[in-house]
């Protein structure tokens, strides 16, 4: 994802925080699975694409856990 400021944005899970509720997957799949032993989230992306956006920041909003975040990618200089 590439926020407004031209800043690519990347996923991070913690999945100690997870409570496996699924309201990542159910907010979009591509992104997201849920591991088959406990439920806890699965990143299927890293980096997230620009078209993804919104529905990226809206599973970070919804996650109970508080197990999700939508951060600026590092980019080595």
């Amino acid at each position: 994802m590439v926020s407004a400021g031209g800043v690519a944005m990347r996923l991070v899970a913690d999945v100690t925080r997870c409570v496996g509720a699924g309201q990542c997957v159910l907010t979009d799949a591509a992104m997201f699975d849920q591991d088959d032993a406990d439920g806890t989230v699965v990143l299927r992306v890293d980096t997230v694409p620009a078209a993804a956006q919104a529905a990226a920041a809206e599973a970070v909003a919804l996650c109970p856990g508080q197990a999700l975040a939508l951060v600026p990618e590092e980019r080595a200089p």
